[in-house]
């Protein structure tokens, strides 16, 4: 497996990009370790292809290099790069076997009969499809498809890299969460280099150690699922991440904390000094897990209207008003509801301020 360096690359589809909206892919300057899950993930645009086609070699990237390990693979075209991919759609042969579709890429590199048979029955046990090595794979449902392009991306174990481009598509949902436990376990179990493209919030933080959060061709974020959560690093990441996403609420310096719509929120130590110089979009943002719905008024609180709340089983979901804005608060299941007029506590290690969309750290 291998470490891959992206060096000040970036990509633009036209022939002379000049300003930064010309860029598909703006500039990146990342390591992603040898052994590592990473998923790419974000809204449709926002580059995360066009950067796996630049690991992959399938697109030469208009400035900057592309590394594994210390080797530079720029030039190098995508069947020098040692690579596995699999894409959205099944690519397998119809016609063949399954067994004889997982032995393939074995055989393409000249491995000897045993070898393959060894490798091609430990990677049909990994995925389950033991019983159907001898089955073509042309009467195959679409999910059972995709499970031997998966099995052919993982079937070589000297590869730099597998590279996936959403993958779970066309897999039935109850089925998807059973795969990516699987990938999961795989990459426990072996520690390749794994590169994971999706749209779904749920796939990639469940799948990867770091997931790199990505908008307009540029990366917001590269960090765990906890740090995300957390602490995004943009409001967009915020918003993106979790369902609901992060409240944000305008706000204004107010001592060591800051007001909003009349209420006081106190922050961390040091945060509000820490705000740069001519910041003119402050806005504070929390999780709706972390805040607190109480009856009474508080030196911490900001007074909210009642809308809406809805049972959604193991958590109520409650729609609160703070002035113009809508703030969304979960509570625990049975939890008492006030009635009409209440109050929100802003938990200081939970809060989070943003000066013109980046988080003040």
């Amino acid at each position: 497996m291998a470490r891959i360096w992206l060096d000040g690359v970036a990509h633009s589809y036209l022939p002379h990009p000049s300003e930064p909206a010309d860029f598909a892919l703006r500039q990146l300057d990342h390591v992603w370790e040898d052994g590592g899950a990473y998923a790419l993930l974000g809204p449709s645009g926002c580059g995360k292809t066009t950067l796996l086609n630049v690991i992959s070699g399938l697109i030469r990237p208009s400035r900057g290099r592309v590394l594994f390990d210390d080797a530079d693979v720029t030039d190098q075209p995508t069947q020098s790069r040692n690579i596995a991919q699999v894409f959205q759609f099944p690519v397998i042969y119809d016609t063949m076997t399954v067994y004889d579709n997982l032995a393939f890429p074995l055989r393409n590199r000249g491995l000897g009969g045993s070898q393959v048979r060894d490798r091609v029955l430990e990677v049909a046990e990994m995925l389950e499809l033991t019983e159907s090595l001898n089955r073509r794979a042309k009467g195959l449902t679409a999910d059972a498809k995709q499970k031997i392009s998966l099995g052919r991306g993982l079937v070589r174990a000297d590869v730099s890299a597998i590279l996936f481009d959403e993958p779970l598509t066309v897999i039935d949902p109850h089925l998807k969460w059973q795969l990516r436990r699987k990938l999961k376990q795989i990459h426990d179990e072996y520690a390749p280099t794994m590169v994971y493209v999706t749209h779904d919030q749920n796939e990639a933080l469940t799948f990867a150690d770091k997931v790199v959060v990505m908008l307009d061709g540029a990366v917001l974020q590269l960090g765990t699922p906890e740090e995300l959560f957390e602490a995004p690093s943009h409001t967009f990441v915020g918003y993106f991440i979790g369902s609901p996403g992060m409240n944000f609420l305008p706000c204004a310096p107010d001592g060591a904390g800051v007001r909003i719509d009349g209420g006081h929120v106190p922050l961390a130590p040091g945060v509000v000094d820490r705000l740069p110089a001519g910041c003119s979009d402050l806005k504070l943002g929390i999780r709706p897990q972390f805040l607190k719905l109480v009856d009474r008024p508080g030196d911490d609180t900001v007074p909210v209207s009642i809308v809406d709340t809805e049972d959604l089983g193991n958590y109520q979901l409650v729609e609160t008003r703070v002035g113009e804005h809508t703030v969304m608060v979960k509570i625990p299941e049975g939890a008492g509801v006030p009635g009409g007029e209440a109050h929100l506590r802003f938990p200081a290690a939970w809060a989070r301020l943003y000066a013109d969309g980046v988080l003040v750290a």
